[in-house]
């Protein structure tokens, strides 16, 4: 593994121009502002987290607008699904005719399995649908384009299925089991996609049409494997006809054949992973509460085990010299919490020789609790230290800090972890 760059601190660069709001912006609040995105600048969580604060303390700011439009797309390049639906409908308020927001607070809405939240996105599938429609109601796409009809054509299509998928779902959720089968079963003609043939799946069988049902389910597995980056899935499979009518004069029971390869193929891939994971606990795993990180002293901690508190991991290393100017401030904000229960920090070193931390921590009198990264590092992004990151209640990524402006340290990660306290465990992500 690629060990992470030591951060420097630095003047940060400004991730959102001032200049045109020089005229608007009284000089409190350019200052603010200016403050908050060069907190943020290094990390697109913290981006959005110093937009969203200085909207809380200037909410009538004349900018705000321009700052909702920031926060949402910060929104979707997170997957962000609490901001996409806080300010996802002011921006469409504005902006009705912006596809790609329309799609992604859709999409947010649906993620919450709510009545109100799915009538506001069959609203905007069906208006995403009209002005897909709009866009190439003129268009014909006759043979001999060439290459980029061709994008064209594709690009229309995927469209046209996905809002018809998205308005599918929102029926479903509203009761509307045969009209959400009826539009998941017209995208996929449209287009044949996983997604659409997994939701006609989920409709019919909610129907009680299971027949039907698991026709969609087979097409949805054969199109995961056509569409992968192998193709030679493709010549495989013609491969397989052939041999297999030559053994047996006819294609009849090859669908059980491949059947009981996909199933034996997956008990044998499972029984890989579980292999793996003797090796590597963490091997396979994707979500950071299901990591065991191991102790200096051989010690095992389950992160699942600190699931209701604000978990606060500070990444550091040996040979890393701003983690030693970081480590006075960062135990000034272990002391401000003390006495919180709901809050566990975590010290977590990156170093590959791992003998050279016990001396370390000897040498430089820090205290011995550390714990190693055992991967933790790579599914977190960590490529950088120190880097600071915050889990949320629920073991959502809350924040991350990277690098650290010695003057702005200590408040800075005080601030975050008591708005981390203050969230509570995350439902919107999902």
């Amino acid at each position: 593994m690629t060990p992470p760059r030591c951060l420097i601190p630095a003047t940060l660069l400004i991730a959102f121009s001032l200049s045109s709001f020089a005229q608007t912006l009284s000089q409190e609040e350019q200052q603010s502002l200016q403050r908050a995105l060069s907190e943020g600048s290094n990390s697109a969580t913290e981006y959005a987290l110093g937009i969203e604060n200085h909207l809380k303390q200037y909410p009538n700011s004349p900018q705000r607008a321009a700052l909702e439009n920031a926060l949402v797309k910060a929104a979707i390049q997170l997957n962000d699904d609490r901001r996409l639906l806080e300010y996802g409908e002011p921006v469409l308020s504005r902006d009705p005719g912006n596809m790609q927001i329309l799609e992604h607070v859709a999409t947010a809405e649906l993620h919450q399995g709510d009545k109100a939240n799915a009538e506001r996105a069959l609203d905007h599938a069906r208006h995403l649908a009209d002005l897909i429609q709009r866009m190439y109601q003129n268009d014909k796409f006759e043979p001999g384009g060439g290459p980029e009809e061709v994008k064209r054509k594709e690009d229309f299509d995927r469209g046209r299925a996905r809002a018809l998928v998205l308005e599918a779902r929102a029926n479903g959720l509203l009761g509307h089991t045969a009209d959400a089968a009826q539009l998941a079963e017209s995208s996929y003609k449209i287009y044949s996609s996983v997604e659409g043939a997994r939701e006609a799946a989920r409709w019919l069988a909610a129907l009680g049409q299971d027949q039907q049902a698991l026709q969609y389910l087979a097409d949805a597995f054969s199109i995961g494997g056509l569409r992968s980056a192998d193709t030679g899935l493709v010549s495989d499979r013609a491969r397989l006809g052939d041999l297999y009518r030559k053994l047996h004069g006819s294609d009849s029971g090859l669908g059980d054949l491949i059947l009981k390869a996909y199933d034996d193929t997956a008990f044998d891939l499972a029984a890989r992973r579980a292999e793996l994971r003797q090796i590597d606990p963490n091997s396979q795993f994707h979500d950071p509460m299901k990591f065991t990180l191991s102790g200096l002293e051989g010690d095992k901690l389950q992160l699942s085990s600190l699931l209701g508190k604000v978990v606060v991991i500070d990444f550091w290393a040996t040979w890393c010299g701003p983690c030693r100017v970081q480590h006075p401030l960062y135990e000034q904000v272990k002391t401000k919490f003390k006495d919180s229960g709901d809050v566990v920090f975590l010290a977590v070193d990156t170093d590959e020789d791992r003998s050279l931390v016990k001396p370390f921590l000897t040498q430089i009198h820090w205290s011995p609790k550390v714990y190693f990264e055992d991967g933790l590092q790579s599914l977190l992004g960590v490529s950088s230290i120190p880097t600071t990151v915050i889990l949320g209640k629920g073991g959502d990524v809350f924040t991350r800090m990277v690098g650290f402006l010695p003057d702005r340290f200590v408040d800075m990660l005080t601030d975050r972890v008591n708005e981390a306290l203050a969230a509570g465990p995350s439902t919107a992500s999902k």
